[in-house]
């Protein structure tokens, strides 16, 4: 189950990448799972679980949140992955979501929106 909430937390960022960035966007941004680093998709899986968690222990009421606090959620969510597996990350890795650009927020308000419409109670 960890490795296919993984792929579709990738699924998610790579669409929303195409989506969303501005011109042609870098390689590994678009890369595929299996070209994806171990502690990449390991964080992938950790924040998808964290997304479903939060919408389950909420009963579906973060239907009712706006894009950007989806988003933010899940930019803290990755930050906290991103400080768990880098000793010394780059500032830009672990920006305040008002410092990410436009691409990124609305990809990672897809994600949380991804996660939420695939365990939603139909």
């Amino acid at each position: 189950m960890q490795d296919e909430h993984g792929r579709a937390f990738r699924e998610a960022w790579i669409a929303g990448v195409t989506k969303h960035y501005p011109g042609e966007p870098k390689p590994g941004y678009i890369a595929p799972w299996d070209d994806t680093p171990d502690w990449e998709r390991a964080s992938a899986a950790a924040v998808y679980g964290q997304v479903l968690a939060f919408v389950t222990v909420t009963d579906g009421a973060t239907a009712k949140l706006t894009r950007d606090q989806k988003s933010k959620f899940v930019a803290l969510c990755w930050t906290g992955q991103i400080f768990k597996h880098i000793p010394d990350p780059k500032p830009a890795y672990v920006a305040d979501w008002d410092q990410l650009p436009d691409w990124q927020k609305e990809t990672d308000a897809d994600i949380f929106e991804s996660i939420e419409q695939a365990h939603s109670r139909v």
